[in-house]
């Protein structure tokens, strides 16, 4: 495979045109596709970190760590995910019910919200239902995904996790 002009596998050095595709989570040694939740969880925490709050200055960038897609690098300091989407929705110009409806926060962070990409997040997270009784896997995936985000460094309120 060819990117940027460089031929790369998996075990390849670092190519800074890989950070722009969407999908990749790009490792110190290596890219590696990522979950669909790892790409929620970079989205999300991603936007905090582009916008520190006012008067903060950013942190000189610290050395590349190895990250999975299994277990994305949860931030140093919580983020507050309530705060951010909540920022992100009112720059977006659609009503979007992203507390209650995964089809909305998928759509808020610019993400695939097919029934398809649904049900290969809900096997990602372990859904133990039908994938084809969509309202009910989608009422837990997006309780599911608040709980992951708090596991992960976010800060969620309790009403969005249950």
């Amino acid at each position: 495979m060819s990117l940027g002009g460089e031929r790369f596998g998996s075990r390849d050095v670092y190519n800074r045109n890989a950070a722009s595709m969407p999908g990749f989570l790009v490792c110190k040694n290596r890219i590696e596709t990522m979950g669909i939740f790892s790409t929620i969880m970079s989205k999300i925490f991603g936007h905090a970190e582009a916008a520190p709050a006012s008067g903060a200055t950013a942190a000189p960038a610290a050395a590349p760590q190895a990250t999975t897609a299994s277990s994305p690098a949860a931030p140093s300091a919580p983020v507050d995910v309530e705060a951010v989407l909540t920022d992100l929705a009112s720059k977006n110009g659609q009503n979007l019910n992203w507390r209650q409806s995964i089809v909305d926060l998928l759509k808020l962070l610019g993400l695939d919200s097919s029934l398809q990409s649904r049900k290969e997040l809900a096997q990602e997270l372990h859904y133990t239902g039908s994938t084809d009784d969509t309202a009910t896997m989608n009422v837990w995936l997006i309780k599911q995904v608040m709980q992951k985000l708090a596991e992960n460094g976010g800060k969620v309120p309790e009403e969005l996790k249950h």
